[in-house]
Order: structure tokens, then sequence, then C-alpha cells
């Protein structure tokens, strides 16, 4: 089937955050949202959800579970266990709920700045304390600093690790050997280790996905993995999620938090969204991936064209593509507000995902190629002095 991912999607009459907190000229690249329409297959679930008519109280029914296991056996070669899964309503809300059960007030947590906003805003709402363990910037591939990771580990006060795998903003694929000895690490230092992997399944050639569950059995005992489809199919909205471990008493503790939040209930049209994904959205996957890897290359040529003092990081997995502008800006909260007021270009600043991210920007490609070019003009336009 042909999937048209070129087709401009109508801005009128929603609510989407992307779009209705911004004035009608402004081109908005920052969150991430996908300027394409959900997969056919899951608008036709929900239209034939719709039509039901009756809304009430829902269960999570089996096949909810057995979409999600069939999933990541066929995408990522990892067999779960249906014991091992627990729905909830989102990614941050689970990250929520797992700091609450597994950690005290005051109590520290890991994170590998530049990474996910939400880390940090979730870990202070929380009030709990962040601990950052920056990753190192080499020839503008991002990689690990172990020896940092391990002085901070062995702080008692350490509890978890929240690891962003893929990684988000800076387009990371981890390996298998890079996992293992964050597992290690963490295993020596009694750190539970929480991988947000909502980005897994937009992973692009060579490069493949490994979940953190699926290492050496001692490492993947002390952690938790949590994903959803929403990323993957644009269908953050509907707020379906899951989280998923193989130790029983992690699985307990969190159950009886999410129990105390009364989070263990999703809505009907989330579990069908989720169904449909997972069990019909692989073709649609697929050719979305392709049109993001060629966006990513039209980006490339644009930068190398027009923006040379842009350094754009390789780009291994999400759709949000990490732009080096350290040799032309000195803030870049500066410079995304002077962006937003001047070119009506709404990106993301490096800052908003820690002070490791300084003179970076954030921008979504995830969009038809003429809003792209579009943006990275107006990026250009930007430049100019």
């Amino acid at each position: 089937m042909n999937y048209h991912f070129d087709l401009p999607v109508d801005r009128k009459h929603t609510d989407c955050i992307k779009w209705d907190t911004a004035e009608p000229d402004v081109l908005p690249m920052w969150i991430a949202d996908m300027d394409f329409k959900a997969a056919p297959a899951i608008q036709q679930a929900l239209e034939n959800r719709v039509a039901h008519g009756v809304f009430g109280y829902t269960q999570t029914p089996q096949r909810f579970y057995e979409a999600i296991i069939g999933w990541w056996k066929k995408r990522h070669g990892f067999s779960l266990h249906p014991d091992w899964l627990l729905p909830v309503t989102g990614v941050v809300p689970a990250l929520s709920v797992l700091i609450r059960a597994l950690t005290a007030p005051g109590d520290k947590i890991l994170l590998q700045p530049p990474v996910y906003n939400h880390f940090f805003a979730t870990i202070a709402h929380c009030d709990r304390q962040a601990v950052q363990n920056n990753l190192r910037l080499h020839e503008g591939v991002y990689g690990l600093d172990y020896d940092d990771l391990e002085r901070k580990a062995a702080d008692p006060a350490v509890k978890l690790l929240l690891l962003s795998n893929p990684h988000n903003p800076v387009g990371r694929v981890w390996t298998a050997e890079e996992l293992v000895r964050i597992g290690e690490i963490c295993m020596r230092h009694n750190v539970v280790v929480v991988s947000d992997e909502i980005h897994s399944d937009l992973v692009y050639q060579p490069y493949r996905h490994v979940p953190f569950a699926s290492l050496d059995h001692d490492p993947a005992l002390q952690s938790i993995t949590v994903s959803s489809p929403t990323k993957t199919f644009n269908i953050a909205g509907l707020q379906a999620a899951y989280l998923f471990s193989e130790n029983e008493s992690l699985r307990k503790q969190v159950r009886y938090m999410l129990d105390m939040q009364e989070m263990t209930l999703l809505n009907p049209l989330a579990i069908e969204a989720l169904v449909a994904a997972y069990e019909h959205g692989e073709d649609w996957l697929e050719s979305l991936k392709t049109y993001l890897s060629a966006n990513f290359a039209f980006l490339k040529d644009f930068c190398s064209t027009h923006l040379p003092q842009v350094n754009v990081t390789p780009l291994q997995a999400t759709y949000l593509v990490w732009l080096d502008c350290r040799s032309v800006i000195s803030s870049s909260a500066d410079f995304a507000d002077k962006l937003l007021r001047e070119q009506r270009l709404w990106l993301s600043p490096g800052t908003l995902y820690g002070t490791a991210g300084e003179g970076f920007l954030r921008i979504n490609i995830a969009c038809p190629r003429s809003l792209l070019e579009e943006g990275l003009t107006r990026l250009k336009n930007g430049f100019k002095i």
C-alpha cells in the first residue's frame, strides 16, 4: 500500500499542543509529535470502536498483552511473558510512578544529559535529586562516560538510572556492549535501571534496537522498561503505554503505586489503537522510516550547502535531529527565542535537555518535505546578521 507522507495535515479544528499553542504563521518543529496522520489501520479501528457507542469503564483485554508480546518478538527478537506487563496511561506518568515506588524523597536519580527534558521535571516533581552523568561528544558522535557513571552510582543515595534507549535528543542507538557496561555498573551499586524505550521502533538501518531487558540475566533482572506505540504511530493523545520487568519484587512495588494513583485502567480507544498499531501497522511504519530517512538526508544536504557552520549529529534513531550550533551561537535559549520572534520558527533550545545542551538546537523532521524545507530556510535566515 502507498502511504502519502507528503500531504499537509489540516491544522484547523484541533487541540493538538504542537499547533494550538502556536500563532498561525509560526512553524512548530519542537515537540515530538509528527505532522502525519496515524496509520489507516489505527483510524479504522477507532472508527469501528466509536461506532459501538458505549464507552464505559474498560478492562484491559488479553489481546492488548498479546499484541505487545507479538510486536516485541517480531520487531526486536525479545520474548516477553504476559505476567511481566503492566498497562499505564503514558510513559511520563509511568516514570513518575516508578520514581515514587522505588525511591524515597531526597533520594538521587542518575540521568545522562543532554536528555529528555521530562526526566528532569519528573524527578523534581517527585522531590528527588537529579545526578548528571553527561554524555561525551567525540568527533560529532555521543558516547557514555563510564568512569563518571561508576563514581556517581557508588553514592548510596543513588537509587535509579533513567536511561533513554534509544537516546532523545542525540539520536544514539546504544549497542549491547554499551548497555552491558551500564548494567554491570548499576548492579555493582544496587541501582535499578529504568529504560525508556519509547523510540525503539524508530531505528534506522544498519542499527538495531537492543532492549535493556534482553541483556544477560542479572542486569536485565534489575531493570524496568517503559514503552509505547505513541511516538511510532503519532497517537500520543490517546495515552496508551505499558511497562514490563521480569523482577517480581519490582513489579509488586510498582503495581502497588499504580493502584494508589488509580492508573490501572486505560480508555477503550487507547486499547484499540495499540492493538491495531502492533497488529496491522508494520507496513506503514516501514514506509514512515523510509520517508524520515529521506528527510534526514535532505536536512544534511541543506545544511552542508547553506549552513556549513552547523554540524548535524548522526541520526541513528528518532525523528529528532540534534544540531550543533556552538560555533555561531552563545545561548541556545536566546537564539531559539530569536528564531521564534523573527523567523516564526519554533525549535527546542538545547539547554531544555540540560546544561550539556548549550549551543545546540533540536528540530523535528517528522513532517512533509515542503514544511521541512520551509523550516530550514527560516533557520538559515535566522543566522543572517
